[in-house]
């Protein structure tokens, strides 16, 4: 049977004390809503419905992608009544699955298992501290009987720990069958979605269930603290998929993915490293602690040392960076380059064997091969009005504290010495000094303070 997914999306979420929308709160880089999307796409359904109320415009804006309905519930009066809403999009010879914008966890296993179920069926888990969420009742047999909402549930109910997750899936004519049916006689004033499976009960069908994988996937967020708990949950999830792939991290808990992170065999992460957008890390790589990494790729045997920072940038095999090294956007190292503590480079190739170790500002640069570059040295590539080249040839030497005014070149085994200023072209191995000469005043007396 052809599959549509409905998702709701549609509350407030006052207690997140936020004016982004709840389900726009971000897990692991992406909205809690995308990661639902993305599960619920997984399992190739016809079409998503996702139901949207407060922030309406907001959300669409945001997550605006193929094979999404946008469904929009003016009054929010419960789960049931939200269903509803998408309802008459949907194919009434289809399933439907109902999922939760703020239930970002949920596992493509689970709901596999949940749809292979005869419908309908409801997704359960068992947790230690169910808190307020609606308990499962079961008869003597262990059957299905209902769910009871935490507010209107007895002592004894509440002392239950298998919880309903809301996630259900049903046929679309079944659900056209109860949700009209459903009443709002409770405390909350509220249509539920679950009492479709009390009228099913009703109508004399069975309920199936199926326990969740984990407790985690059912974990719902209503605020900060929540997303918090869900938040390391999703990174614990991820540093133990690498792990499990031979990537090495020296504490699973201090690791933050906010995108995605490609490795190859032999790398090492040390603590309180973040990595956003797409990271690849080629074999053997190092990562050294307090580290970050955005959008970046790393070559076999690179070395990241303690406290870089790493975007948009390009390094080849070999290479070595930091410890306290900035790579910004447009920074390409060639093989076995070196860029070490307190170095800068943007929008420049860094050729193979070449040596930025101290103390360094290179931008809008071209470096060939096996140059050295002294530290303290800059390259002044903004005039003002725009940016212009430094372009430096293949085992030029550039002395400390030198400054390039650009554009200028200095061509291979050309000598820079320390201290110049540098301001037209420097030819073939030829030695450019740019310093002030230097004058000693015999008889100076330092100033004393009055």
């Amino acid at each position: 049977m052809a599959l549509e997914v409905i998702i709701l999306a549609a509350g407030q979420g006052v207690r997140m004390k936020s004016e982004l929308a709840k389900v726009l709160h971000p897990l692991g880089g992406k909205p809690m809503l995308q990661h639902v999307i993305d599960t619920a796409q997984s399992l190739q359904p016809v079409v998503c419905h996702v139901v949207i109320g407060h922030a309406a415009e907001q959300v669409r804006e945001t997550l605006a992608q193929p094979g999404i309905h946008w469904v929009e519930q003016e009054r929010q009066q419960g789960t049931g009544h939200a269903v509803r809403q998408a309802l008459p999009a949907v194919n009434p010879d289809h399933d439907v699955l109902v999922l939760y914008g703020d239930v970002p966890l949920i596992g493509r296993d689970s709901l596999q298992s949940l749809l292979s179920q005869p419908l309908p069926a409801l997704l359960t888990a068992v947790l230690e501290e169910p808190s307020q969420l609606g308990r499962i009742v079961r008869g003597d047999n262990h059957e299905f009987l209902e769910v009871v909402e935490y507010a209107d549930a007895s002592e004894a109910q509440r002392e239950l720990t298998e919880i309903n997750s809301g996630v259900l899936a049903a046929t679309a004519r079944q659900l056209e069958n109860w949700l009209p049916r459903l009443g709002n006689d409770n405390r909350q004033a509220e249509y539920y979605l679950p009492q479709v499976l009390s009228l099913a009960r009703q109508d004399g069908l069975a309920v199936s269930t199926v326990r969740a994988g984990s407790a985690a996937e059912v974990l719902g967020v209503n605020d900060l603290v929540e997303l918090n708990r869900v938040e390391r949950e999703y990174q614990l999830r991820l540093a133990t998929g690498l792990m499990r792939q031979g990537v090495s991290l020296a504490d699973a808990r201090r690791l933050d993915i906010r995108g995605s992170l490609s490795a190859g065999s032999g790398v090492y992460i040390d603590a309180n490293v973040v990595f956003e957008g797409e990271v690849l890390l080629g074999d053997q790589v190092h990562i050294g602690p307090n580290c970050f990494l955005r959008n970046v790729q790393l070559g076999a045997g690179v070395r990241v040392e303690a406290f870089s920072h790493l975007e948009g940038a390009s390094v080849a095999a070999g290479c070595e960076i930091g410890p306290y090294a900035r790579l910004r956007p447009g920074a390409q190292l060639a093989a076995n380059a070196t860029v070490g503590n307190f170095v800068e480079i943007t929008q420049s190739d860094i050729g193979p064997g070449s040596k930025i170790k101290h103390l360094t500002y290179v931008g809008n640069s071209e470096l060939g091969s096996r140059v050295n570059i002294g530290a303290g040295t800059i390259t002044c590539n903004y005039d003002g009005a725009g940016k212009h080249q430094t372009r430096i040839g293949d085992d030029a030497f550039i002395g400390s504290n030198a400054t390039l005014v650009a554009p200028v070149s200095v061509e291979d085994g050309a000598f820079v010495g320390a201290g110049s200023t540098v301001t037209s072209k420097v030819g073939k191995d030829e030695l450019a000094l740019g310093r002030a000469k230097q004058r000693n005043i015999r008889g100076w007396k330092r100033p004393k303070p009055e």
